[in-house]
């Protein structure tokens, strides 16, 4: 005997031999890959030469050397890798936003700060982002847009940063609510403020610096609201930075003391303080400071001083117009040189890296050319097999519920009739005509209920004389006991239907009829089929006893039917109640 292979064992071997191809084409593929990546995103560790860069700018910063400062932060951040260097990139454009901000350009500053957003989260240390954050609350300050300030500075203040930053930024805080003229707010926070006594641990000419503008803002608070009790928090700030002997420090004490006796119309002490604001200035090169302090001088005095003043304070507005100007134009063709630069290596470095890649992209492309062909190919085969192997089966399946369908069929309608009847047979008299007569009777009714299983499972015609047979296979169901219309099926046209639609709609009838024969005692049957747009619609009613459809098991008829339509996306009602007939309307695509 000749031992015939399991499909299913077929199966297995081929899905193995697909798998292990499969992953060894993306083995192939991703070490392909991840060599063309590592080849194509690498990139040079710039850090020292971004170190020495932002040193030298550092150095020209804190000498005042602005321009040239600018210049160095620029190319630093240019070198920069933002997704490694970002440190030293924040870092970088901090620093110009500071410069931009130091000319009056706070449009470019605010500008340069919001390219630090993204990488703000990388950064562990906070002091960074509240430098950002600071700096573009000084921004909107100066630019008047006072709520913006308060925005950024309350940010910064949810920062973890330390005591003494908290306590700076408060007292900033403070200036921008007496910008705002809430001047009780700002009391309200440096008061408890002035009383610490120790606002930096780690420098005291920095706590001395932090206190002494706190007790500053607080004359500046009361001057404000015309409070006499100005002048001592001025003097007292003013006694605490001179022995600081930091000039810039000195300029503000100054102007405030002239504005307090401007005010009070002491003028001969408000052009004192006056002049000492404007001398100062002038000396450490405080273009603004040296235009508010001539303004105060302007109002302190008359004659041929108000004349000079004025004079001075035209031109010196005029040339701080042209300086920041220039500035301006400066630092943006600092920029515009340097991505053309920038633009210029890249594209160099861009046309290299291609000339290198193209062969490795090459490789690549046909590597994965080949996998997917083969993938494909395999694919193909296996879905060949599968398909075979399910067909099969489904058939094997098919034919074995159609035998046992048919088996149980016979079993429960035709055996014990058969083996009465041939019991009857035997034991009675066949002479006689009355005996001869039933004997004939029952043969007749075996034989036309053997033929009509013959025809419920005989195969549906689905050609053109599907219409015929449908009737035919319908009027057979009608007896003197059970009255059948059937209404329409002459105007429709099945010849575009498929044919798993007619074998369909054949089956569903032929089971609503059967059902009706054996279980409704149904005395009136109605069949209509009617055609709408492209779907037919199929009414069956009876007058039976009905069914209870809350009762209804997934294995009954009526649930049969209602899958059989769903497969032919179909859709089906079915309306009845015991006692009141049944009712099911079907809808389905031609």
């Amino acid at each position: 005997m000749t031992k015939k292979a399991n499909p299913s064992t077929k199966i297995g071997f081929i899905k193995q031999f697909l798998l292990v191809f499969l992953l060894s084409g993306i083995t192939l593929v991703v070490q392909s890959c991840e060599k063309n990546l590592k080849l194509k995103h690498h990139k040079p560790d710039n850090a020292a030469a971004i170190k020495i860069l932002v040193d030298k700018a550092d150095v020209l910063f804190d000498s005042n050397h602005y321009d040239s400062a600018y210049y160095y932060f620029n190319k630093a951040q240019l070198l920069c890798d933002k997704e490694v260097n970002y440190i030293d990139y924040v870092y970088s454009i901090t620093c110009m936003a500071s410069i931009e901000q130091n000319e009056g350009d706070y449009t470019a500053s605010e500008l340069s700060l919001t390219k630090t957003f993204p990488y703000l989260k990388k950064i562990v240390k906070p002091r960074f982002t509240a430098n950002v954050y600071e700096q573009l609350a000084a921004n909107y300050y100066y630019t008047y847009d006072y709520n913006n300030s308060l925005y950024y500075l309350i940010k910064a203040l949810h920062l973890k940063t330390s005591y003494y930053r908290k306590s700076s930024v408060l007292n900033t805080i403070s200036i921008v609510y007496m910008g705002q003229k809430r001047y009780k707010e700002a009391l309200a926070i440096l008061i408890p403020l002035s009383k610490i006594k120790i606002l930096c641990k780690a420098d005291k000419d920095v706590d001395a610096n932090e206190r002494a503008r706190v007790i500053e803002n607080i004359g500046l608070c009361y001057l404000n609201q015309e409070n006499p009790k100005s002048i001592f928090y001025f003097k007292k700030s003013l006694k605490m930075k001179l022995l600081l002997k930091e000039d810039d420090l000195l300029v503000y004490n100054y102007r405030h003391l002239s504005s307090y006796y401007n005010k009070n119309n002491n003028y001969k002490l408000a052009k004192e303080y006056g002049k000492k604001a404007y001398d100062l200035a002038t000396r450490i090169n405080l273009a603004t400071n040296r235009i508010e302090s001539l303004s105060l001088l302007i109002k302190a005095s008359e004659g041929n001083d108000l004349k000079k003043y004025s004079s001075l304070y035209i031109d010196l507005t005029d040339s701080l117009f042209t300086a920041q100007q220039t500035t301006k134009n400066q630092f943006s063709r600092i920029k515009y040189d340097s991505k053309n630069e920038r633009a210029e290596n890249l594209q160099l470095k861009a046309q290299k890296a291609e000339n290198d890649l193209q062969l490795e992209r090459q490789k690549s492309r046909n590597i994965i050319l080949y996998v997917v062909i083969l993938f494909i190919l395999g694919f193909i085969t296996f879905l060949y097999f599968h398909l075979k192997a399910k067909g099969r089966k489904e058939k094997d399946l098919a034919v074995f519920e159609s035998e046992m369908r048919i088996s149980k069929k016979l079993s429960n309608e035709l055996t014990n009739d058969l083996r009465n009847t041939l019991l009857f047979a035997g034991n009675i008299d066949l002479s006689t005509n009355k005996n001869k007569e039933k004997l004939l009777n029952n043969l007749d009714s075996l034989y036309s209920r053997t033929r009509n299983i013959s025809k419920e499972n005989s195969p549906v015609v689905t050609n053109e004389n599907y219409s015929l047979a449908l009737k035919e296979m319908i009027s057979g169901f009608k007896t003197p006991d059970i009255n059948l219309l059937l209404n329409g099926l002459e105007i429709i046209s099945f010849d575009k239907t498929e044919k798993n639609k007619k074998i369909t709609i054949y089956r569903v009838i032929q089971e609503l009829l059967i059902n009706m024969q054996k279980h409704s005692n149904a005395s009136l049957v109605g069949i209509s089929f009617k055609k709408r747009d492209k779907s037919i619609l199929l009414t069956y009613n009876d007058n039976g006893q009905g069914i209870d459809l809350e009762k209804i098991s997934s294995k009954s008829g009526l649930k049969n039917i209602e899958n059989r339509i769903l497969n032919i996306r179909g859709e089906i009602n079915i309306d009845s109640s015991s006692g009141k007939g049944l009712k099911v309307f079907i809808k389905f695509p031609l």
